[in-house]
């Protein structure tokens, strides 16, 4: 197979993010040919050159369009703002491009609907940043519940908090715009869900609610604007499999930095795992005296692959971009005609099609039934 050439449109803090791992991807798992990295646009020619020296791109353009049509790129990196994607996701697929998207695949379903049929229509390989499922820990996780070691998942609960935007007095900027989405639902609630897909299954039905903690901002050209979006989502679940769930975002959460906790709660033990904490994850299991049962805390080690190709000892943990260089790897196989761990855009929609039922619930004010498919 010869070396994959990459295009990467964005170069913002995912866009550094996919640059690192197509760079890393090689020297960290030593089984696939080294890619080239081919072509970087961004906004303007004078960013695009100066990113594409940063990021070690042979060539760049202030043309994403130039990008995507260019015969030496087989691979498109997608890292732009939410609202960017399907044009551009859609017009890889259709120039024969295999399209790796960043979260969420759009702002609205009827977009992602869009790119899903021109993944399918195309024949490619399109796949989406859900990197949180390549953490060896979450693997671990998955195995626990295929092993029925904390019996059958009656319950889950699932948190994600930050504080990039708990201060009222920041100035206002895109993730407020109502052409963002929804908020905290669709801008990061997709990577719990992205847990519930790959440890659980599908979501039946849902009830949810959104709010807004500031009504207004202060803009950078003066004067105050209204917010959008809503960073504060609350739903309650129930999952194909039966299992009741609540999920609660807030992006406006002083003092939370990266959290995202997932209880499972089974009929013969618990999983317990924050993503603040992603190299760890607390296991009870309900066996033996009751005097000495207890949580137990298992750290990621190099017996839960592939954390051994970066580090040879346990305990010394990974990283966020880690994370993306397994998901580079997995991209290849998928690419390769290989089995992958991986969220694409046929696993993708079903998460989008869970988000515009917690935002239409939250709006109506009902339970509102997920579209399978």
């Amino acid at each position: 197979m010869k070396a994959l050439g990459i295009g990467l449109i964005g170069t913002g803090y995912m866009g550094k993010c996919h640059a690192l791992a197509w760079n890393a991807v090689a020297p960290v798992f030593g089984d696939v040919l080294r890619p080239r990295l081919a072509v970087l646009a961004e906004a303007s020619e004078a960013l695009a050159e100066r990113k594409a020296q940063e990021l070690g791109f042979e060539r760049s353009t202030g043309d994403w369009r130039s990008l995507v049509s260019d015969p030496t790129v087989d691979v498109v990196s997608i890292t732009t703002p939410n609202a960017f994607h399907p044009d551009m996701a859609i017009a890889a697929l259709e120039a024969g491009k295999h399209v790796w998207c960043e979260k969420p695949m759009a702002t609205r379903l009827v977009d992602a609907e869009r790119m899903l049929a021109a993944a399918r229509a195309s024949g490619r390989v399109a796949v989406l940043g859900y990197n949180y499922i390549q953490n060896p820990i979450i693997r671990l996780i998955r195995r626990i519940l295929e092993e029925g070691q904390i019996g059958e998942v009656n319950h889950v609960r699932l948190e994600m908090d930050e504080d990039f935007m708990a201060n009222p007095e920041d100035l206002f900027y895109w993730k407020s715009e109502a052409s963002s989405g929804h908020g905290a639902l669709d801008d990061f609630g997709v990577h719990p869900l992205s847990l519930v897909w790959t440890l659980l299954g599908g979501v039946k039905r849902v009830c949810g609610h959104m709010a807004k903690p500031y009504a207004d901002r202060p803009a950078r050209e003066g004067g105050r604007r209204d917010v959008e979006t809503c960073d504060i989502a609350t739903v309650l679940m129930e999952l194909e499999n039966g299992a009741s769930g609540v999920m609660a975002l807030n992006r406006s959460a002083w003092g939370r930095k990266g959290r995202i906790v997932l209880q499972l709660f089974g009929s013969k033990g618990t999983v317990a795992y924050d993503q603040e904490r992603m190299n760890e994850v607390q296991l009870y299991t309900a066996e033996g005296e009751r005097e000495t049962q207890g949580f137990r805390t298992i750290l990621a080690g190099p017996q839960h692959a592939p954390y051994d190709t970066f580090i040879p000892a346990p305990g010394h943990g990974l990283g966020f971009n880690d994370l993306k260089i397994i998901e580079c790897r997995e991209l290849m196989r998928r690419i390769a005609g290989e089995g992958a761990h991986l969220i694409d855009f046929e696993d993708g929609i079903r998460i989008e099609r869970t988000v515009d039922a917690m935002a239409k619930s939250a709006h109506e004010g009902r339970w509102v039934e997920v579209y399978s498919g």
